[in-house]
């Protein structure tokens, strides 16, 4: 029956580059193959009554009623125009260094990821707020974009992020599925190891902009040293020029950045702490942002109305995904498709070392095409199995994949964050030079895959600290 979940794999590719919804084009295929397969006398019948068990429990766990409260949290956050405070604050610190704006991004971006966890929102913020003031200073279009790209991506892998929400659950039932007798894994575990990759990162970003600016001081201002901060308004720019900054202005401007970043740590501490699962901490967060809103006198019944729309709207088609994906790989491992993938990826030469190379390789060319959520639904579970059987840690394979497609959606020529930043750019930006502008960023973000590849301690060390 194995072949029958080939042909089954590659009809629901072609569906899904035909641009039908992604999850009945999933849902539809399963269910079309499973009543192939009941007609060929190759399944039994009982297993679409099956399905229903299965999105039943999807429903009774508690793990994913996490998600729209983050969701929630992060539009509430950009509603609110948060972000641009943060810009404003951040860049004001750094004002006196010519790539000081640069590195606010990065900062900012950062903040963003920890706030929002959803890529899409944070790179079109990002270059709504800080592309014109970028190119208004001086910075190249090529180093502004690549900027805004790469940090619009760390939604992927800073804590609390809905990827890792969304990875947690999926590769911790992998993790009972496999039965290597490893220890039970939650999205704690996950969160905790993210978070030193994801400073690694950002370091990296930031050193990176250091030595750019050493040796290219003319792609960063016009002037021998930047004295300018800028924010972007829904409306106009504001530019500041001071020789020197007072202290009540930096006490200000760290005051702008406190608020989010107490609000992010009560979030994720509450969460490594044990204080908090990750259902009642994003409740918590997502309350911390409307207290945010009105701390900053920006909240409002229409505002409140727009990201409760917005939030019913994501959720609705994470949990849809969801539901079409398990009735996907409910038929397609009834056709035996898992066991055919765990032998084949069992059966290379190498072993483990082969087999991710192999399934990160796939990944990571998948995510031209299907969103994150698709491919933790799909993809994850069919071979996550398979390589935990043949010993790779759980929480080193959850960071490894969300950093892989970090990097696949930051790749031209289809990379998503690459056409979410030219819906936004202004027409005067060639594509070309967003796409040379990544460059750089994606060979960090390789740097780093191969860092936690030969040293997984990378992400498993502050989980075993923290949780023994």
């Amino acid at each position: 029956m194995e072949w029958l979940a080939l042909v089954m794999f590659i009809f629901v590719c072609l569906v899904l580059l035909s641009g039908y919804p992604v999850a009945f084009s999933l849902a539809g295929t399963g269910i079309l193959f499973a009543l192939i397969g009941v007609q060929l006398e190759l399944i039994h019948p009982a297993i679409l009554k099956n399905a229903g068990s299965r999105l039943y429990g999807i429903i009774q766990n508690p793990t994913l009623i996490a998600v729209p409260f983050f969701v929630f949290m992060g539009g509430m956050l950009e509603k609110s125009k948060i972000a641009e405070k943060l810009l404003e604050g951040i860049a004001e610190l750094f004002s006196n260094r010519p790539e000081g704006l640069a590195i606010s991004v990065i900062l900012v971006g950062t903040l963003l990821a920890a706030s929002t966890g959803i890529v899409g929102a944070t790179v079109v913020t990002m270059g709504l707020i800080s592309l014109p003031v970028m190119l208004k200073q001086g910075y190249s279009a090529k180093l502004s974009t690549g900027i805004i790209c790469a940090s619009g991506t760390l939604g992927q892998i800073i804590p609390p992020s809905i990827v890792l929400v969304l990875l947690g659950d999926v590769i911790a039932s992998a993790n009972r599925d496999a039965g290597t007798g490893t220890s039970p894994m939650s999205v704690g575990d996950l969160f905790a190891g993210a978070i030193l990759p994801g400073l690694i990162l950002v370091m990296l970003y930031i050193s990176y902009v250091i030595i750019y600016a050493r040796f290219s001081p003319k792609s960063f201002a016009r002037n021998g040293t930047a004295k300018t901060s800028e924010t972007k308004t829904s409306n106009t720019v504001q530019e500041q020029t001071s020789d020197s900054r007072s202290p009540k202005s930096s006490l200000n401007s760290l005051s702008v950045v406190l608020a989010p970043m107490l609000l992010i740590l009560m979030v994720l501490g509450s969460i490594l702490a044990g204080v908090a699962t990750p259902t009642e901490a994003a409740a918590l967060g997502a309350f911390g942002a409307i207290l945010l809103a009105l701390f900053y006198k920006e909240f409002s019944l229409s505002r409140l109305k727009d990201v409760m729309r917005s939030t019913t709207q994501t959720s609705s088609m994470v949990f849809m995904i969801l539901i079409g994906a398990s009735i996907f790989s409910l038929v397609f491992r009834a056709f035996g498709g898992d066991d055919a993938i765990e032998e084949v990826l069992s059966n290379l030469p190498g072993g483990l070392a082969t087999a991710m190379i192999v399934v990160m390789l796939t990944m990571f060319l998948l995510g031209f095409i299907l969103d994150f959520i698709e491919i933790v639904f799909v993809v994850v579970p069919l071979t996550a199995p398979a390589l935990l059987a043949l010993g790779a840690d759980p929480i080193w394979l959850g960071i490894m994949i969300a950093v892989n497609l970090q990097t696949s959606f930051l790749t031209p020529p289809f990379g998503f964050a690459l056409f979410y930043l030219r819906g936004v750019a202004p027409e005067t930006v060639p594509t070309r030079q967003i796409y040379r502008g990544v460059l750089p960023f994606i060979g960090i973000q390789l740097s780093l895959l191969a860092i936690m590849a030969i040293w997984p301690e990378v992400t498993t060390w502050l989980p075993h600290l923290i949780y023994g």
